[in-house]
């Protein structure tokens, strides 16, 4: 290794990668393994130094989730219609855009990952994702699980080939695979003819998405050498796709494994030391104690997904009753410094319903997907360990989820429901993100899921650029009335020091009908109660229960009007929000 004796930092590195190294990898020659790991990061000679602990964003953050072509234009490449559209509608409200795989692929709407080092041509080009990364911070999957079969890794693997002769995993139908957990109901082994006879390579999500090896170090360099090139073209937070299922041994649930974890830890020191303001995010569809696993101590993800939050939501707003989602919120560990949650409530998944098992009963879990099937929704299943299939997401844009209430009873209230959910959501601690079809109210595509077959492009709809910009031009559309009252939300939101994704957050006990928090900010000035009437019926609230301190004057931030009996009674309209604060409004609220 190159004068890294030279350098503390660098021999600092080395010292914390050989550990992880020996961990993972007992029998490999560490020191070896280490300067290869440390050479495809390009850390020879010049590595920065980290400062644990440290939070790396803000109460100004929020990250749009969008895939390249959810708008397009005819002429234009998508990733440019959106660029425009980030800096026509979204300069100031959003802070991050995550683009969903824009890789070449072969399924999956791009989670089947053909190759990693190009841009899908349709979208546009590597030149694009760099311009959007110069103005917004930019969120990539690092799909790390799994690649497509199409890929040029797995046709050499079929050659006996490198690179890929070794990069799969690979099984034996009679080895012990009951207790395997998975998401889908595909079978898990794929039957794959070789130069070397039939194989049997592991597939945890379809066929044409084949599970990496990373027993093998050479699958670990390249993975090093890809997250490399994203940062150099401006990548700054790293979605570890799937990540939970990285790691696979025979005769164990192969999910969260130690490796998996000691794996990220790894990736995390590698990254850290060659820019300390990127991030890791965690994708992690699972049991919410397993979830939460992944921030390790402070030296794992940076953020994971609050993964409970989507259908623990939705079942309040749905039955007017919060006690699941206020027992869940009760629970929850305050994320320290150097971590933070990353909230959102739709996705261009599903609602995944993994997340509340132990939380919801099986009872409740049918009720929630039936009221969602009646508004237009679809189930997806997974086989468990036993062989028995359950249901694993629901399949259907959020806006028309909130059509109603529980038993598919459709109401005036969809779009002030709607907000409301989004409201909730904004406030929580942790980094807020919003689906791209949130910000329209785009309902369920009928057409594209019939043109598919596959349940998740009922949420997958992809605007005309030009019929959007006039929708959102009418006033009276429903599209122009979410999108104006969610850049309401987000503008307030992001000016209040309490909303930070690290300051303290308390649950307060407002009965089943009203859901409520209280919100301080790390240097204990600010102070929020927010309180939402989840319900389409009026709620009386006692002032005189929440903790506003006689000598502040306090706000309601959404009207931006005084409060001025802190000691009387209000009424919350079916789904109002109400946002108090000890601060005076600001001129942009």
């Amino acid at each position: 290794m190159k004068n890294i004796s030279e350098n503390p930092t660098c021999a600092d590195l080395f010292r914390r990668v050989k550990e992880h190294v020996n961990v993972i990898y007992p029998d490999t020659d560490a020191d070896k393994l280490v300067s290869r790991l440390i050479s495809a990061m390009k850390l020879d000679t010049h590595c920065q130094q980290p400062v644990p602990f440290t939070n790396l964003w803000n109460e100004k953050d929020v990250v749009l989730i969008t895939y390249g072509d959810s708008l397009k234009r005819d002429g234009e490449r998508p990733l440019v219609t959106l660029a425009d559209f980030l800096d026509t509608e979204l300069k100031g409200i959003v802070s991050g855009v995550h683009i969903l795989p824009f890789f070449p692929y072969s399924s999956d709407e791009g989670f089947s990952v053909i190759d990693y080092l190009a841009v899908n041509s349709s979208l546009g080009s590597w030149q694009d994702i760099s311009d959007i990364a110069t103005r917004y911070r930019l969120m990539s999957d690092l799909v790390i699980n799994h690649c497509s079969s199409k890929s040029r890794w797995f046709e050499n693997y079929q050659r006996g080939e490198d690179p890929g002769k070794d990069y799969f995993m690979e099984a034996d139908p009679q080895d012990d695979l009951a207790v395997v957990v998975r998401p889908r109901t595909s079978p898990l082994l794929r039957k794959t003819e070789t130069n070397d006879g039939a194989r049997y390579v592991w597939c945890t999500f379809s066929h044409d998405q084949v599970d990496l090896n990373f027993q093998n170090t050479d699958v670990l360099l390249e993975f090093v050498r890809i997250i490399r090139f994203y940062i150099e073209k401006g990548v700054n937070i790293f979605r570890f796709d799937a990540i939970a299922f990285l790691w696979k041994e025979p005769g164990t649930r192969c999910i969260n494994l130690p490796q998996t974890h000691e794996l990220i830890r790894l990736l995390r020191t590698l990254i850290e030391y060659c820019d300390p303001t990127v991030m890791i995010i965690t994708e992690t569809n699972i049991p919410n104690h397993e979830n939460l696993s992944y921030f390790g101590n402070a030296n794992e993800a940076h953020s994971i997904y609050n993964f409970s939050l989507p259908p623990l939501l939705l079942n309040a707003m749905v039955t007017g009753n919060c006690k699941h989602l206020k027992t869940w919120m009760m629970s929850m560990p305050p994320a320290r410094n150097g971590t933070t949650y990353l909230n959102f409530i739709a996705s261009h998944d599903g609602i995944g319903l993994r997340p509340v098992e132990g939380l919801l009963t099986e009872k409740e879990t049918k009720q929630l997907i039936s009221t969602m099937e009646k508004f237009g929704g679809r189930t997806s299943w997974r086989t468990s360990a036993n062989g028995r299939e359950q249901a694993y997401e629901i399949n259907i844009s959020l806006f028309d989820a909130m059509q109603g209430t529980v038993g598919g009873r459709k109401d005036q209230w969809q779009i002030k429901r709607f907000l409301c959910a989004h409201a909730i959501m904004l406030a929580l601690e942790g980094i807020p993100a919003l689906y791209i079809h949130s910000l329209f109210g785009t309902e369920n595509d009928n057409l594209l899921f019939s043109e598919t077959g596959q349940n998740r492009t009922i949420n997958r709809h992809k605007w005309d650029a030009d019929e959007l910009n006039a929708r959102l031009g009418d006033a009276g559309s429903q599209h122009a009335k979410v999108f104006s009252g969610i850049k309401k939300l987000i503008k307030i939101r992001t000016s209040q020091r309490a909303f930070h994704p690290n300051a303290t957050q308390f649950t307060l006990q407002m009965g089943k009908h009203v859901f409520a928090y209280w919100r301080q900010s790390i240097d204990r000035v600010q102070s929020i109660f927010a309180l939402y009437n989840i319900t389409d019926e009026e709620q009386i609230v006692a002032l005189s229960d929440l903790n506003l301190i006689d000598i502040e004057e306090w706000v309601d931030l959404i009207a931006c009007k005084p409060i001025k009996d802190i000691r009387g009674k209000i009424a919350l309209s079916p789904y109002q929000v109400l946002w108090i604060s000890n601060m005076p409004c600001s001129e942009t609220d």
